[in-house]
């Protein structure tokens, strides 16, 4: 069984019913399921067949057919049971669990391929007993001509000769007896299914149309045929006969239409029609009749023409319907034409073909001498009205298919609503991609095919109605303007005819709608009122492949204008290289001197330490320094998104103090951080830093300091009191704004997100050990706060790189993604640059769990899985986010402790088997001199395991949110005092040294890595000098396996984004490097 195709216990519950499901355990437990077989497979459904040992000696019979839905969440179960109870008993349920449980592959069973094989036997016919009982089909005439009816008898050969009188039967008795009745064959079940099709509003069957042609031809094969009595021999299969036509004048003077069958027979109104001859004892085929059966019928129904409307019958018979090959009712004068080659005809003309579209087609006719033939039906000949009266012209249908191909090779395409209006052939040029491919068509015939046929001898004309218009154009301009906040705009322009156009607006068909290497030869861009601009595509590709990447990620106005960011600088160089003289650009001094600078560019240089720094860096630090140097000079943006515990502080002070004592600084420097980071901020200041005057604004006393800002080098707040304080922050200028733990404002929507946005300053930096945990989204809301638009809006974003990377796994889009962020995020990892650091081991610990436990866990899973796919029905996954999260919370619970619930049947149950695989781990690892951090996410859990330690008399000290004095619970642990130290994984996954441990237990995993790898972090970084042992605890068989598997898909996100080669030359850029990977969007 498919791993996909799982079928769940609920499924077999809900599908059975409580009843029989319970009932089907003692079944499954005790092996009563015996020869389970999969009959057939598909990619939604298994058909299996079983046998189950009941209370009866005989086993009971199951066949199944299991269906799941699309998505393989959920599947239906169809059985059949040969117990008393028949459909989804107790029996199926049994068999569906032994299939549930199956941990082989059941073999498939099927042997239509032998039966195929077989089938090429000779089929022997079965010998029937001269003198026994068969169907005889007696026909006769109904009271409408042409139509036959049909009796059945049931007859035998007399011994004497001829046949028994037999008795009649009804179709009802052939149809349903052919299981028990001996004197039915399988030839006369055949007839009997064609026989229900027909008719039976008289009581019997009436032969007419397709059935009763195909209902005939079986009843003659059986030898059984009759017409009329079964008296007489049955009726043969006779030779093909000619049907005519003529017109027979009644006395009034009016017309009548006779159809007779040659030899003399009786006509029969089946499709195709047959004869009937009672003389000769025959049934056969008419000649090839080209009329299809509706035409037919029409015939045989054909109406009396009036004396008085005979001529202008004739007249219409003749011109308009040759296809009948009907002769007139009264003769007229024609002249015939044969031995013509067709000339093709072209006229090109436009139409109005809706309130806002006009289109162009071209309409194709054949000359035959002098006449002109345009109807686009394939009969072999025309009548048309001329000055020397009607003529009919025998047509060359060979030829004129090769013209009509000849134009489809072109690539030209029936118009077939516009061919029934017209009544002639009719051609337009289809849009493959977009209107462009279908101008280009049009172009090319103008320019190249039209002269092409003309020299074959085709004749075109154009009518005044087509109006396309194809122009060139031989110079562009390109003008900039210098904009606000670091935006530009751009406008293109090309002259035609003394008529200035912007090319933007004209362009954006091509960058919808074609890649790169998909671009016509030549583009034919629509300038309006049926004129195209042409331009060979050659020479644009160069120039459009800058173009693609700022129109993807830069607005366009609706007047042409093209917005570009400072950080399109580089493209806009690239733009202006790659123009090949297409354009001349003016204007934009600043940035395009800023793109020009980019792209000499030869490397980050070194910078000198500041004064009075208290500290020595490291060769990374330094590094980053030099990195943090280079932004500021050029003017951008970046992540620091070094390791936890590497020092991002020190390297942000540094960079600050060679601000200061540069003079660039006039102006505050605000640092935003979460609450628990303020401490920590303020002490690395005052210790490397301290020429750097601090202001913390915390604490209800901080008002008191507002109107001082200005007087501070540095300003802290916290992200919680944004929203507070909004006003004041937003009254000053900033020469630095610096987010750390940035994936703070991940999402942005959110108001600290939001109020950060709207602060002003003249630069910005972000600072995070994690850019990205859960989805690249995170990522563009940093990026979107440093450098607005140099990744786009959201939904541009999501385009371009989410959905490619995440959905489909696009390797080239992550590794372009990569490559544009680099230069804005330097990341080093402690295993790259601290050398020096013991080794970090992570080691998974699982356990299952107890009977009780399970059977909580299972039941839960039972109710909250049909509550969340009934949520899921109703509102659709995207709305059912907080039904899924609060069944998966209550599983992790379960899993954790049945008492985190808020269930009271859940607290009756006091036993947690991963609780008691903490506390066998515990005292082994204190034994054995080991200091240790448990980190939970439930506070609930951690009060459950505060007990534990208190029966075992283990010292410990926790830290919660709920913890008043953060510092002092810190303290007891670093100080040595106790060994153990309970944390809540948001009270203290960030913002903590604690080095003196050397084992973190992580006692429920997250579905977020990198929440796990900061709470390891607080150990394993610069100053730990002892190995660091990381413990996962893991029950089996459960959401917890689920949420490692996805901590390691979400980890391998992040690594392919913002991971390097770990070597120092990775952290240097060159010329080379930014002109890469300044690449837009």
């Amino acid at each position: 069984m498919s791993d996909r195709k799982k079928l769940l216990l609920s499924d077999i519950r809900y599908e059975c019913g409580d009843g029989p499901y319970e009932r089907a355990r003692s079944y499954f437990v005790r092996n009563q399921v015996a020869n389970l077989t999969v009959k057939s497979e598909g990619a939604l459904f298994v058909q299996l067949s079983a046998a189950v040992k009941g209370t009866m000696d005989i086993p009971y019979k199951q066949n199944i057919r299991i269906i799941w839905r699309p998505d393989y969440s959920s599947a239906e179960i169809e059985g059949y049971c040969s117990c008393p109870v028949g459909y989804n008993c107790k029996h199926i349920a049994a068999v569906c669990m032994k299939y549930q449980n199956s941990d082989t592959t059941i073999t498939i069973k099927d042997s239509s391929c032998l039966d195929w094989l077989n089938g090429f036997k000779e089929q022997v016919p079965q010998e029937r007993d001269t003198y026994q009982e068969f169907v005889a089909y007696v026909l006769f005439p109904t009271n409408v001509a042409h139509d036959l009816s049909v009796d059945l008898y049931i007859t035998k050969e007399k011994k004497t000769g001829g046949l028994a009188k037999g008795r009649k039967t009804n179709l009802n008795s052939l149809r349903y007896g052919y299981s028990y009745a001996n004197y039915i064959q399988s030839q006369d079940g055949e007839c009997a299914k064609l026989l229900t099709i027909l008719n039976t509003s008289t009581g019997q069957p009436v032969m007419t149309g397709t059935a009763g042609y195909l209902a005939l031809s079986k009843m003659l094969k059986t030898g059984h045929l009759f017409w009329q009595t079964i008296d007489k021999p049955p009726l043969r299969s006779g030779e093909h006969r000619t049907l005519k036509f003529a017109w027979e004048q009644l006395e009034q003077g009016d017309f009548k239409l006779q159809l007779q069958v040659d030899p003399d027979a009786r006509l029969l109104s089946t499709d195709p029609p047959l004869y009937l001859d009672p003389a000769q004892g025959t049934i056969g085929e008419l000649e090839a009749l080209r009329l299809n059966g509706n035409q037919f019928k029409k015939l045989l129904n054909a109406p009396l023409i009036p004396a008085d409307q005979a001529d202008e019958f004739s007249f219409r018979l003749t011109v308009d319907f040759p296809q009948l090959h009907l002769p007139a009712p009264k003769q007229l004068d024609l002249t015939e034409v044969e031995d013509f080659s067709p000339v093709p005809r072209l006229l090109l003309f436009g139409q109005q073909i809706s309130s806002q579209h006009y289109a162009h087609f071209m309409s194709l006719g054949f000359v035959y001498g002098e006449w002109l033939v345009t109807p686009p039906s394939d009969v072999d000949y025309c009548v048309i009205k001329s000055a020397q009266g009607l003529v009919r012209i025998k047509r060359d249908l060979a030829n004129e298919q090769l013209a009509v191909e000849r134009l489809q090779s072109l690539g030209f395409d029936h118009a077939p609503s516009l061919e029934k209006t017209m009544n002639q052939a009719v051609f337009f040029s289809p849009s493959d991609i977009s209107v462009m491919d279908s101008a280009a068509r049009w172009d090319d015939f103008l320019e190249h095919a039209r002269d092409e046929l003309a020299n074959d001898g085709w004749i075109i004309e154009m009518d005044d109605s087509f109006l396309l218009n194809f122009q060139t154009a031989e110079h562009w301009e390109a003008d900039i303007s210098e904009g606000r906040n670091d935006w530009f705009e751009m406008r293109f322009n090309i002259e035609l005819n003394g008529e200035s156009l912007p090319v933007l607006p004209l362009i954006m068909p091509v960058l919808e709608d074609y890649d790169l290497d998909s671009l016509p030869d030549m583009l034919n861009i629509a300038l309006g009122n049926h004129r195209y601009l042409k331009i060979p595509s050659d020479r644009l590709r160069p120039f459009l492949a800058v173009l693609y990447e700022l129109f993807g990620s830069s607005p366009l106005s609706k007047d042409g204008t093209l917005k570009l960011s400072r950080f399109n600088a580089a493209s806009l160089v690239e733009l202006e290289e790659q123009s090949y003289g297409l354009f001349s650009l003016r204007g934009g001094s600043e940035l395009r001197a800023l793109g020009q600078k980019l792209k000499n560019f030869t490397g980050i240089d070194d910078v000198a330490l500041p004064v009075n720094l208290q500290a020595e860096l490291r060769h990374y630090q330094q590094q980053g320094l030099n990195w943090l140097q280079f932004l500021r000079e050029y003017q951008f943006a970046g992540i620091l998104a070094d390791d936890m515990g590497l020092g991002k502080t020190i390297q942000t002070l540094t960079h600050l103090l060679l601000e200061k004592q540069s003079g660039r600084m006039t102006m505050p420097c605000l640092i935003i951080a979460p609450t628990s980071l303020m401490s920590n901020w303020r002490r690395e200041s005052q210790r490397f830093t301290p020429d750097l005057n601090v202001l913390t604004l915390q604490g209800i006393d901080r008002k008191q300091y507002f109107d001082k800002i200005n007087d501070y080098d540095l300003i802290l707040t916290t992200y919680p009191l944004l929203s507070r304080d909004e006003e004041i922050l937003f009254k000053y200028d900033y020469y630095f704004l610096i987010l750390d733990e940035a994936q703070s404002i991940k999402n942005p929507l959110a108001k600290a997100a939001q109020v950060v946005r709207q602060l002003s300053s003249v630069h910005r930096l972000c600072l995070t050990g994690t850019p990205m945990e859960n989805h690249l989204g995170e990522l563009w809301a940093q990026f979107d706060f440093l450098m607005p638009g140099f990744l786009g809006d959201s939904a541009t974003f999501k385009r371009l790189y989410r959905t490619p990377i995440e959905i489909h796994g696009d390797s080239e889009k992550r590794s372009r993604l990569s490559r544009r962020v680099a230069p804005f995020m330097l990341r080093r990892t402690k295993q790259e640059v601290a050398t020096e650091l013991p080794p970090k081991t992570e080691i998974i610990r699982s356990v299952p769990l107890y009977p009780k436990q399970a059977a909580l866990y299972e039941s839960i899973r039972l109710t909250m899985e049909k509550r969340v796919r009934d949520a899921i029905a109703q509102k659709g996954m995207s709305r059912s986010h907080i039904t899924i999260l609060d069944a998966l919370l209550k599983l992790r619970q379960t899993c954790c402790d049945p008492r985190t619930l808020a269930l009271n049947e859940a607290h009756k149950i006091k036993e947690s088997a991963k609780l008691d695989l903490l506390m066998d781990l515990l005292p082994e690892q204190l034994e054995e001199g080991r200091r240790i951090l448990v980190f939970s996410q439930f506070t609930r859990m951690i009060a459950l395991i505060e007990e534990k330690l208190k029966t075992r008399k283990i010292g410990y000290t926790k830290l919660t949110g709920q913890t008043r004095n953060r510092d002092e619970a810190i303290e007891v642990f670093k100080s040595g005092q106790v060994n153990v130290f309970l944390i809540s994984l948001k009270a203290g996954g960030v913002g903590l040294n604690l080095t003196e441990a050397d084992t973190v237990i992580i006692y429920d995993p997250w579905w977020n890595p990198a929440v796990e790898s900061q709470a390891a972090d607080r150990v394993h970084r610069i100053g730990q000098d002892k190995p660091v042992f990381v413990y996962k605890l893991i029950t089996e068989n459960t959401v917890e396996e689920k949420i490692l598997a996805m901590q390691e898909r979400k980890r391998s996100l992040a690594d392919s984004i913002y991971k390097n080669d770990g070597k120092e030359d990775s952290m240097k850029l060159t010329a080379e490097d930014l002109a890469a990977l300044f690449d837009p969007l």
